[in-house]
């Protein structure tokens, strides 16, 4: 079985950094594209970064220029950096793989449990 833990909200001021981790476990043998969502309260949920195996990236125009994802192969483990925050990217972040292989085949659309970010003014 695979699980998706996130790990690294939590409260900053507006102009601060966090740094958010997601680590895939379970039988793995490789892992697809993976990607951060976010849902604000009243919101629906909406991408925020993508990257592929290879390391391609796209972002959510909101977040351009101020978060960096990135990801360790190795370690089937997704990073989100997230500098300049503000107010309005106080959400529950969410950390998706697409696939996921598994000595059984591949499995699709796996999320972890969501992780909080607030930012305060």
């Amino acid at each position: 079985q695979v699980q998706l833990v996130e790990s690294g909200g939590g409260l900053v001021q507006a102009g601060g950094s966090l740094r958010l981790s997601c680590a895939a476990s379970g039988s793995i043998v490789s892992v697809g594209a993976m990607g951060w969502y976010r849902q604000a309260p009243g919101k629906q949920r909406e991408l925020v970064a993508s990257i592929t195996d290879g390391g391609d990236t796209t972002y959510a125009d909101s977040v351009k220029g101020r978060f960096t994802i990135s990801r360790d192969n190795a370690k089937n483990t997704v990073y989100l950096l997230m500098n300049s925050l503000k107010p309005e990217d106080t959400a529950v972040y969410y950390c998706n793989a697409n696939s996921v292989r598994t000595p059984m085949g591949w499995g699709s659309a796996y999320w972890g449990q969501g992780t909080q970010v607030t930012v305060s003014s």
